[in-house]
């Protein structure tokens, strides 16, 4: 596991934008097409805003999620909004670019397993994401998969539907798909961080983000939440 320390949360921002563009057009001179998938939370949306002033091949840029609440369309809980206004406002991206998770089916488990089908649809079987952007919980949880909840267990689907979480229940990115990605990047930034990004920094398997691979892995930290680790701070 890599681990970079950055002055505050909006450079930690822009360092994630230009890593994505690098591996970006990287995949899409190997490849042909760039598939990447994303977390929520507000660091990640100034990141998605600087990603869009980036040398990217948008055209072969492929969007999936890596969460998403299940609630109606246009509720400011969902991911999916601020996905839109951030990178279809922002950048030259189709919409069709975008794969929304379906969570406003009647039937969510269904619904997961038909997201995984157009992974599959996408990159062929099993799908493997160039680029998997996670964030860290307080409680050490990342993407969906959280504390105690059978999802953690699910080793044969790589879309899954959560218990209640924070009063939602939740369509989630599985640790089989999560752990397959060509890359991992994490952004953590905020002092409330600390201790979950120490338990990361150990591989600590109390929290679900220590299950994540470490190999391809590269953490993106501010100062703030970096106060528990012995990782010299990039300028």
């Amino acid at each position: 596991m890599q681990i970079e320390v950055l002055a505050d949360a909006d450079k930690v921002a822009a360092r994630a934008a230009a890593v994505i563009a690098m591996h970006a057009r990287a995949a899409f001179e190997s490849r042909g097409r760039f598939l990447m998938a994303v977390s929520g939370g507000y660091t990640p949306c100034v990141m998605l805003r600087m990603l869009a002033t980036e040398e990217v091949p948008w055209g072969g840029v492929h969007v999936l999620q890596v969460e998403e609440r299940i609630a109606p369309g246009g509720d400011p809980a969902r991911n999916l909004t601020y996905l839109r206004e951030t990178l279809l406002e922002n950048a030259p991206i189709d919409s069709r670019q975008i794969y929304a998770m379906p969570v406003e089916d009647r039937d969510p488990q269904g619904a997961a397993a038909e997201y995984a089908r157009r992974l599959e649809r996408i990159v062929g079987s099993p799908p493997i994401i160039d680029l998997v952007h996670l964030a860290l919980g307080l409680d050490g949880h990342t993407a969906s998969l959280v504390p105690g909840d059978p999802v953690l267990q699910v080793t044969d689907r790589d879309v899954a539907v959560t218990g209640l979480y924070q009063g939602h229940k939740r369509m989630t990115l599985t640790y089989p798909v999560i752990n397959r990605a060509r890359q991992i990047l994490w952004v953590v930034t905020g002092s409330e961080k600390g201790r979950a990004l120490f338990q990361l920094q150990n591989a600590d398997p109390s929290i679900p983000g220590g299950w994540v691979r470490r190999d391809q892995s590269l953490v993106l930290a501010d100062e703030a939440a970096s106060g528990a680790m012995h990782v010299k701070m990039v300028v």
